[in-house]
């Protein structure tokens, strides 16, 4: 059984950067980050900790095949706290699918472990857990000092980053009509294309540029994560899903502006999403792909929208948001509401299987652990995990930097302003890094 300590943080935001220091330097973590003051639907819904870091790991489960089994086997023998992930590509553990496109990250397909060190934080309480054949109540005194002390966390090198795309522009306005002309033929109703921004020969700080990532664009869903010599840097406004006793919800996001700079311009950009017609039809499709997906595990009659297209405000963008829940049916295993779900409606399209061929069709670059899901699971069962957008993603060996965005082509979808928006939601991150985009015409 765990031990508990607990602490009264002095000062949360230098304790809380310096988490993300020691969750690099462990080899193996995960940062989570959340806030309950973020615009999340629904009181209930909102994360159950500020912060959520696991340092080191216990025990892992890294399978090479049958993973969805693999982690259930591990969930059920260890009976612990497991933190890690699902990658995009399990889609083909799922469906019959397969990913040829290139991959320069390397992550695998998924990721959990055990923690030796779990540290939960709420306002400015932290605990402490841990086991005393791991870990010595002095260690942990050490851990607290260091994540205390001030050693100027954001100081970092400036870099001079410029990031290339494998479209031109005027491939990716071809693809997004090409795409167009799936949907006229009646093949998918929506599609969600990406495309992935890259850097070469890059070397940089990863816990430091998360924290400067996440103070740029702070959200209810960041993630930071090392494995080995990856990493993720996440600033995720969407969550994927969650389950509190039997009740499990969804909460895609379909639906993008940009903040704009005063706020009566702030205020008609949300009336104008509010009542686009081209977003409204993409988050009810995506809806319902949800709702589907979720009766397949849910009791009879349980599945609900408990709000449809609700616009919520982030520091960066606006987004649109609806929620949808359902009661599980009893004797479920813990992977299978992930199982019928994943990858989530909201990074595929509708229908989903036929959206994902096409997918990796039209697609440059295998999305690997983008649009996959960052989060936990408890000992009692209960989880929460997020989508894994607003990203970047390091291999610190080869020196790959990459960030990926996209959106929901549909038939009403104009070209140039899907263009438009994936560099919108780029924009957190290059101001980040101070970094540039090298588009070809």
């Amino acid at each position: 059984m765990r031990e508990s300590y607990f602490y009264r943080i002095k000062n949360l935001d230098r304790f809380v950067q310096n988490l993300a220091h020691e969750v690099e330097n462990a080899g193996i973590g995960v940062l989570l980050r959340g806030k309950d003051n973020f615009p999340i639907p629904e009181t209930t819904f909102k994360s159950r900790f500020d912060i959520a870091a696991a340092i080191g790991a216990r025990s892992t489960c890294n399978p090479s095949s049958d993973h969805f089994d693999s982690l259930d086997t591990f969930l059920e023998s260890n009976n612990d706290w497991a933190f890690g992930y699902f990658g995009y590509d399990l889609k083909n553990q799922v469906e019959n699918l397969d990913s040829s496109n290139p991959d320069s990250i390397g992550f695998p397909d998924l990721y959990f472990f055990v923690p030796k060190i779990l540290v939960l934080v709420v306002n400015r309480d932290a605990e402490f857990k841990y086991y005393k054949s791991d870990i010595s109540p002095n260690e942990i005194d050490d851990l607290i000092k260091r994540l205390e002390a001030d050693h100027n966390v954001n100081v970092q090198e400036e870099l001079a980053i410029t990031f290339h795309s494998h479209f031109s522009y005027s491939d990716y306005i071809k693809t997004v009509n090409e795409v167009k002309n799936h949907i006229a033929l009646g093949d998918i109703y929506e599609m969600n294309l990406c495309q992935e921004f890259f850097s070469d020969d890059v070397r940089l700080s990863p816990w430091a540029t998360f924290n400067k990532l996440y103070e740029k664009s702070p959200t209810p869903f960041g993630a930071f994560v090392r494995l080995s010599d990856k990493y993720l840097m996440c600033a995720s406004p969407e969550r994927y899903l969650r389950k509190d006793d039997s009740l499990l919800f969804s909460q895609p996001i379909k639906g993008t502006a940009p903040r704009m700079a005063t706020q009566e311009e702030d205020n008609q950009c949300i009336e104008r999403l509010k009542s686009d017609p081209k977003e409204q039809a993409e988050n009810v499709m995506i809806v319902d792909l949800v709702r589907n997906d979720l009766s397949r595990i849910a009791k009879r009659g349980s599945v609900r929208v408990n709000e449809l297209c609700g616009i919520y405000s982030f520091r960066q963008v606006h987004q649109m948001i609806s929620t949808i829940s359902c009661e599980l049916q009893t004797g479920l295993r813990p992977s299978d509401p992930f199982k019928v779900s994943f990858p989530m409606g909201s990074m595929t399209g509708a229908p989903k299987v036929r959206a994902m061929e096409l997918i990796e069709h039209f697609e440059r670059s295998k999305r690997g652990l983008y649009s996959g899901a960052v989060g936990y699971f408890m000992p009692n069962g209960d989880f929460d995990f997020n989508v894994v957008i607003r990203s970047l993603l390091y291999n610190c060996t080869n020196r790959y930097l990459s960030f990926t965005v996209g959106g929901a082509i549909t038939f009403k979808s104009k070209p140039d302003a899907e263009y438009r928006e994936c560099l919108v939601k780029a924009r957190a991150i290059l101001e980040t890094l101070n970094a540039k985009l090298d588009v070809k015409e």
